[in-house]
């Protein structure tokens, strides 16, 4: 019999980091669900409000404290339209109208999702210059993932109209659901990922010291 080979030094290094690094990003994750549980109360609240908020400026993003709040705009006419799939009001698929609004003779203007349709070629009659009332959410979010790795703004304000226009059935209300608070799934995932890599090493260490001690 020879001696035992010695543990590979580097290779133990990179797995330890590797496994410490799981570990790491599996207690941010735990901290990550404390802070949804936190945002989606917060959330709750806002919905539950009926006292308005200003809209807010797109150039400056959505707080969190105003997402859902109830508010309104004033919008002089439409300079253009888009549309998106979207939620219906009683579930399943539909398609959602948003007019982008000019607000004043300066200044960014503002989305405003004015109904849904399941006719995506439908022509929009309405031009605008009235007060609008809904409660503030944000423009469809068309970021990947590279996208907000890069750290790619978030997506601006939106006004859902409470009350469709013409021609346009409702918007679907504001959807918690949509929100999932998946972060201890990601923590168990993460640890389960370190536990696996830890022992599949000490199953290789093990062979190559068993190889060693019968002299292959």
């Amino acid at each position: 019999m020879t001696a035992s080979r010695p543990i590979p030094l580097v290779a133990t290094i990179v797995v330890a980091l590797a496994v410490a690094a799981m570990i790491g990003l599996g207690i941010w994750q735990y901290q990550r669900a404390g802070e949804k549980e936190r945002l989606l109360a917060l959330y709750e609240r806002n919905i539950a409000m009926d006292a308005p908020v200003a809209y807010p400026n797109p150039l400056t993003g959505v707080a969190s404290e105003v997402l859902f709040r109830r508010s309104s705009l004033v919008c002089l006419d439409v300079v253009g339209w888009r549309s998106t799939g979207g939620r219906a009001p009683g579930g399943g698929a539909t398609t959602r109208y948003i007019a982008e609004c000019r607000t004043g003779a300066e200044g960014p203007g503002a989305s405003v999702q004015v109904g849904t349709s399941d006719e995506p070629n439908l022509k929009q009659l309405w031009q605008g210059g009235a007060t609008v009332s809904g409660w503030i959410s944000t423009l469809p979010d068309s970021r990947n993932l590279i996208d907000r790795i890069a750290g790619q703004p978030a997506p601006g304000p939106m006004l859902v109209l409470t009350e469709p226009v013409a021609g346009l059935q409702a918007n679907a209300g504001p959807d918690l659901a949509s929100i999932p608070n998946n972060h201890i799934a990601y923590m168990w995932q993460w640890f389960f990922f370190a536990a696996v890599a830890a022992v599949i090493y000490g199953i290789a260490l093990r062979q190559r010291r068993a190889k060693g001690d019968s002299g292959a």
